[in-house]
């Protein structure tokens, strides 16, 4: 049983952001655990300070006679800061950070920031004192004065920024009423929102829906259970336009009737606006959102009104899981796909994994949404994991689901058509802009790598070993980042022996040059990083859309991630094999979601949409399945593959990389890991080799690549591996990072 519990005194700042060691007595063994709110002696008064258990030891880091004992665990209940720290110690444990690093992920707003004011002049006379103050005033020769007084004939309270600006009033000019006592200058703090805008423009109430069959059957399903007090994991699997969106409204408003909070998570910040609208229109101001362009005040505040309760639901991307809600009923995650939900830095968590725990440690609900789920959660809910129901039809009456056509582009090529537009869509667009309709054009680039392709026959340069594209390097090797297997670049394609071999990689300005070209007469918005890196830069360029004040709308994968414009009757995919020919396992399923995703944004109202998908590999079935709008198909495709090759959700895979500015010590310390992984016999391991990028700002680094039925043992393996580098002295001047794929 633990002796010594570490314990954080303040979380709100920064100085005192560190454990401190205290004994734990007797009677309190074995009642404590990580996230207990406690009373302990802090400092040289001793005086009795609240704070939280970040950790367990049996150890004591100095003399045990000099440390402190916990006075007592506080009565007060399960605080949410008390929920995000157990939270913090799940991810330590599961993701292999340290506390510290865990700690910052939830609980991101340490410092307080200063709250905003508002300055006010109050009148504190009576109507005839005032008469006389201004006839005073006005017998003085007083100007200003009499100014500020008569403007006090029509209101008691005047606004300090109005007696400045429109009364052109200096403090010198107020200073003598308020010594007289015939005025006070007031402030008020308040938080600061970043709601208000939106509300303010778009505040007229959004209208109930009365939601149709299935809708209903999935948010009544949900409600029953949630009121049956069972908390657990669905998913909502409907097609594009489905009313999702709508279910999840009800299923809110039924959890905050009961008194409770709820968290909605969605992908990019490119929804925010539009999201936050529909939600402020239904649900008023108990509605705010987080995301990383809010200043550092506006975070602070967020947070300290969901903990008030000022606010009841919390919108943003994943930082917004850890808002401190202290009555968290439900959390929804929409378009739960999205890889923007795994974390590219320490500690690599999965929103989807950690949204299950906290739901998990605060008894509350969890909703996954997706045209297109993940195959993991899709995998679940057909084991019955996950509560799940279908939506197949779209909401809105009259709807249906876009035609799709598919363009072979080998065969424009051969006709002579060298235009990145396919004849078909180039047609298109001509026709929907007579009919005054808007017009969506995607570049597919996520997942993007430079990779060789043959433009007349459509192969890509593969590896023999792997599965995967080759990667394009500058010094024309070939180069497969799971194995290590490379050849030359060719000079013609080794399946036909055309010489038309290329790397693939247009850039959104390109197309906007030329669609510009090719339609003088349209108006033309092109979304990207370029075009959104200022703050509001997403909002101004889909509201300018939304208002018809351009024709065709040109981007990258944030332009096709659940908008709803009703004008848009075309979407044109052009180069749909970018992400299809990634070097990564996911690669398939990626093209899969963004393609259906994209075709989802036509015809979304009652005129009928069309979407054209131009590709090189029109054959392949994550094409054809994403065309026909066929989840299921694709689905056991794709788990064909996964089974075949044992890749998640088949099996859970973990990832080892090891970097460090010297070749050789990120060579050692991967090789005595290595050594450590295969002692494990319940594990596969590939590798190591050199990451994808081997030497990224002059650090040299190698990947390991480990699968396993079973979690725990890959837990063993990350454990075995950190202590024997700590041990030997390996893993000093070297970054190591674990990364799990369940």
């Amino acid at each position: 049983m633990p002796e010594f519990a570490d314990v954080i005194i303040d979380i709100t700042h920064e100085k005192v952001d560190r454990p401190f060691q205290y004994r734990i007595p007797g009677q309190l063994k074995g009642a404590l655990r990580v996230g207990s709110q406690v009373e302990v002696p802090f400092g040289k008064g001793n005086h009795i300070r609240t704070g939280y258990v970040v950790g367990l030891s049996d150890r004591a880091e100095f003399d045990p006679a000099r440390i402190k004992a916990i006075s007592g665990i506080c009565e007060k209940g399960v605080s949410a800061e008390a929920q995000l720290i157990e939270l913090a110690w799940w991810m330590k444990e599961r993701y292999g950070c340290t506390m510290n690093q865990a700690l910052k992920t939830v609980l991101p707003v340490k410092e307080q920031v200063r709250r905003q004011e508002s300055r006010f002049i109050r009148c504190l006379i009576s109507h005839k004192q005032l008469e006389e103050a201004i006839a005073e005033a006005a017998r003085k020769k007083y100007r200003a004065r009499e100014r500020l007084l008569r403007s006090f004939l029509e209101t008691d309270v005047i606004p300090y920024e109005m007696a400045a600006g429109q009364l052109n009033l200096t403090r010198a000019s107020i200073k003598p009423l308020e010594e007289k006592g015939i005025l006070a200058v007031e402030s008020e703090a308040f938080f600061r929102d970043p709601v208000s805008g939106i509300y303010r423009d778009g505040g007229k109430a959004e209208p109930e829906v009365c939601l149709n069959e299935e809708q209903q059957a999935a948010a009544e399903g949900i409600i029953r259970e949630y009121d049956q007090g069972i908390r657990k994991t669905y998913l909502i699997h409907g097609v594009t336009g489905s009313g999702k969106t709508e279910v999840y409204m009800e299923l809110i408003r039924h959890v905050t009737s009961l008194g409770k909070q709820v968290i909605l998570l969605i992908p990019e910040i490119a929804l925010t606006y539009q999201t936050v609208l529909r939600f402020t229109r239904r649900f008023g101001r108990r509605v705010s959102f987080m995301n990383s362009r809010l200043s550092q005040g506006e975070k602070y505040d967020q947070f300290e009104r969901a903990k008030s309760g000022d606010v009841q639901i919390m919108i943003g991307p994943r930082s917004a899981l850890f808002t401190p809600f202290p009555n968290l009923g439900l959390i929804i995650i929409d378009e739960e796909h999205e890889s923007a939900y795994k974390s590219e830095i320490t500690p690599r968590y999965h929103a989807r994994e950690a949204a299950g725990q906290r739901a998990r440690l605060c008894g509350a609900s969890l909703v996954l949404g997706s045209a297109t789920p993940s195959l993991e959660t899709f995998t679940r809910a057909r084991h019955g994991i996950y509560g799940y129901f279908s939506i197949r039809k779209r909401a809105k009456k009259n709807s249906v689901l876009p035609r799709v056509h598919v363009v072979d582009m080998r065969q424009e090529l051969k006709e002579g058509n060298r235009s990145i537009f396919s004849r078909l869509l180039y047609q298109q667009m001509t026709e929907t802009l007579e009919r005054k309709e808007q017009i969506m054009l995607f570049l597919n680039r996520r997942g993007y790598s430079r990779f060789l392709s043959c433009r007349s026959c459509g192969e890509a340069m593969k590896c023999p070993h792997c599965d995967v594209t080759l990667t394009l390097h500058q010094n024309g090797q070939l180069v497969c980042h799971y194995c290590g297997y490379q050849v030359p670049r060719p000079s013609v394609c080794p399946s036909c022996g055309s010489p038309y071999l290329a790397p693939f990689g247009t850039g959104t300005q390109k197309i906007e040059a030329l669609v510009k070209e090719a339609f003088p007469g349209a108006g033309v918005l092109r979304m990207d990083l370029d075009t959104t890196s200022k703050k509001g830069g997403h909002e101004a360029i889909l509201s300018a859309f939304a208002d018809r004040q351009a024709d065709i709308l040109i981007g990258t994968q944030m332009i096709v991630k659940g908008h709803d414009f009703p004008a848009v009757t075309l979407v044109g995919i052009l180069a749909a094999d970018l992400s299809l020919y990634a070097p990564d396992y996911r690669c398939g399923e990626k093209t899969f979601q963004l393609l259906t995703q994209a075709a989802g944004r036509a015809g979304r109202d009652a005129r009928a949409g069309q979407v054209v998908i131009q590709s090189y590999s029109p054959e392949h079935y994550c094409i054809q399945t994403a065309a026909a709008q066929d989840y299921e198909g694709f689905y056991a495709r794709e788990m064909e593959y996964r089974r075949l090759l044992r890749y998640p959700p088949v099996c859970v895979m973990m990832t080892l990389l090891i970097g460090s500015e010297r070749e050789e010590a990120a060579a050692a310390a991967m090789e005595t890991a290595a050594a450590q992984a295969k002692a494990f016999q319940e594990a596969e391991l590939i590798g190591p080799v050199n990451a994808p990028i081997y030497k990224l700002n002059d650090i040299y680094r190698k990947i390991l690549y480990m699968k396993s039925e079973n979690y725990d043992i890959l837990i063993k393996i990350r454990n075995q591996v950190e202590t024997v580098l700590e041990r030997r002295g390996l893993s000093r001047g070297i970054s190591i990072q674990f990364d799990f794929y369940s």
